[in-house]
């Protein structure tokens, strides 16, 4: 049982390593890593390709971090073992052992485990993220501030324990990989959501 564990977490982790953003770029001569802030996710394919790219990455994304945590399920597991899983994904996206272990910054990834973990806590989330990224059109704070009411939300519903210790730690680390978005909006000088990022030839990109 033990080796099968081991085993499903490392899948857990492999789904999360797929990194959608760079081949979705790759198919507009792009090399994602180059350009913009060089994440892999979708904001920085919005901002370098446009809406319809980010959409695919981002649905991706998402869909990768739930289908973990789906067949995790579906063979059983359950409490600690599954919040394992769901990390297991996250952190597969934020260090991809097919980009040198380097990515993204988790956040779709993070709610694709959470719709599947637990629907009704990722749902009551999803709007406050939105509305704060509308509030202040900045991607980051929508992201962070999403994180946090999803911890809220798991503490006031009751949640086991292992499912809030799960929830923060997802938390914790979209703080982490937004800590240069923290300096830039403390500095005043983060991009805000809808500004495009200029992208040159293929070999010369910035």
């Amino acid at each position: 049982m033990e080796w099968q564990t081991g085993l499903i977490l490392l899948l857990a982790y492999g789904f999360g390593a797929v990194p959608a953003g760079v081949w979705v770029a790759r198919l507009y001569g792009v090399d994602i890593q180059k350009v913009g802030s060089g994440n892999t996710g979708a904001t920085n394919v919005l901002r370098t390709l446009g809406a319809g790219p980010a959409l695919a990455v981002a649905a991706f994304d998402v869909l990768k971090g739930g289908i973990a945590v789906w067949i995790a399920r579906g063979v059983g597991l359950e409490g600690p073992l599954l919040g394992g899983v769901a990390l297991a994904a996250v952190l597969g996206h934020n260090y991809s052992v097919f980009l040198r272990f380097t990515g993204g910054k988790g956040v779709a990834t993070s709610f694709g485990t959470l719709l599947f973990l637990d629907p009704w806590v990722a749902l009551l989330t999803f709007p406050v993220g939105v509305l704060t990224m509308w509030l202040t059109r900045y991607v980051s704070a929508g992201s962070m501030v999403g994180g946090l009411a999803a911890v809220v939300v798991a503490v006031a519903s009751g949640r086991p324990a292992w499912e809030i210790l799960t929830v923060l730690a997802l938390a914790l680390l979209i703080f982490w990989t937004h800590r240069e978005n923290i300096q830039r909006l403390q500095a005043g000088n983060e991009r805000r959501f809808g500004e495009r990022v200029e992208v040159g030839p293929p070999g010369n990109q910035r």
